[in-house]
């Protein structure tokens, strides 16, 4: 199965995330096991914690209109 997504803000994107990480059976310690980091920076990334790089980030699509979407592909998907 495919899920889309539109990406508008940090928040939406650590949503679709852990969407991501959760349809992919993956605890937030077994995904931050895998980067080399935290579980409380991958906690911090779902929860839309502030940055000045993504507000920034954000600020720069909307004021180009520019949209970003994310797609998550289940394991049980065939490609």
């Amino acid at each position: 199965m495919v899920y889309t997504g539109k990406v508008s803000s940090a928040e939406s994107l650590g949503r679709i995330l852990q969407q991501a990480r959760l349809l992919s059976g993956m605890t937030q310690r077994e995904l931050a096991e895998r980067l080399g980091t935290t579980q409380r920076y991958i906690w911090e990334i779902e929860a839309g914690k502030p940055s000045i790089f993504v507000d920034r980030l954000f600020a720069a699509m909307h004021e180009t209109g520019m949209e970003l979407t994310a797609t998550i592909h289940t394991k049980d998907d065939d490609g």
